[in-house]
């Protein structure tokens, strides 16, 4: 039997970080070394992609910090890493865009959602507000050779409006692949998807279409809800070293998906990552260290307390 290839979109070291408080004890410099180190232990893990940071305000996103300071010394120290893997980079707007472009990023990341609400608390905008200020964000990122993944976060649901219509995120994705985008990302953003919601929303979007999926395990259906996904013929799945991560803007929204507990299930299922998991657990133990954290994945912890 042909053995299936699943890609891993690691985002720990932005999606993750950028809502951890405890980073924000961490001096510039301190801040700029645990990023680096967290990241280049996931790649050398055999992840190919790595959220690497986001160029945003500093004032909002203090945890995001010196991500051009990150993409640095990533070039300059880690030469091989930088060019056989893809450190993504999220940016908000044109102004992130230029940073990131001007700090040498090659893979771009954009985001919206399908909740005017969300989005509004988010980013002051609509949705289509947000669309048109990413249709020229995409368009200059293209001409400049990046790579470019979008996020559309409260597929299955908004923690200010509720449910969301299941043809939404579709009509999201078509504009935003209309503009450039190669892959689209949807996100449970506050975690209420089961596996029947999962399908109902998948089995909308066109097979050929460029899909991801980004679940949080807020009520423990993350893991159930990336097999489903797979079963609908989905190959790449976002997830989080350690289970870092959650939603600032959704109360309650608890981690991403762990990339440990993710891999285990993965590979005692006979698919394929390219990935070593007791290196991601060793990535996961030193910010655990570093940041005096308790990380929630389930598999982590049992390798932690195996040791």
């Amino acid at each position: 039997m042909e053995v299936k290839k699943i890609r891993i979109v690691e985002v720990g070291p932005r999606d993750g970080l950028q809502n951890e408080s405890k980073i924000k004890k961490l001096e510039l410099d301190e801040l700029i070394a645990c990023r680096v180190g967290l990241i280049t232990k996931l790649a050398n893990s055999g992840l190919v992609d790595v959220e690497a940071g986001a160029f945003v305000r500093a004032d909002r996103v203090p945890q995001m910090a010196g991500t051009d300071q990150v993409l640095a010394i990533l070039q300059k120290d880690h030469p091989k890493l930088w060019k056989t893997k893809k450190f993504w980079s999220l940016v908000p707007n044109r102004k992130g865009l230029e940073l990131a472009l001007k700090a040498g990023a090659k893979h771009i990341s954009v985001f919206t959602a399908t909740s005017d609400a969300f989005n509004e608390k988010n980013i002051q905008m609509t949705v289509e507000e947000s669309l048109r200020e990413l249709k020229p964000v995409i368009k200059e990122a293209k001409e400049n050779g990046c790579s470019i993944r979008a996020y559309i976060s409260t597929v299955w649901g908004c923690p200010y409006s509720g449910k969301v219509s299941p043809g939404r995120a579709l009509g999201v994705a078509k504009t935003l692949l209309d503009f450039g985008a190669e892959e689209i990302s949807l996100g449970d953003t506050i975690g209420v998807a089961s596996p029947k919601q999962v399908k109902e929303i998948l089995e909308l979007f066109p097979k050929s279409m460029p899909l991801a999926v980004h679940f949080h395990d807020t009520r423990g259906t993350a893991i159930a809800n990336c097999l489903e996904a797979i079963h609908l013929g989905i190959h790449s799945i976002d997830s989080s070293c350690g289970g870092l991560g959650g939603c600032p803007y959704a109360k309650g929204a608890s981690g991403n998906l762990a990339t440990e507990d993710l891999l285990y299930m993965l590979h005692e299922m006979g698919y394929s990552t390219g990935v070593q998991l007791d290196k991601v657990c060793e990535a996961s133990l030193s910010l655990e260290e570093t940041l005096e954290l308790s990380l929630p994945s389930r598999f982590y912890k049992a390798w932690k307390g195996s040791k």
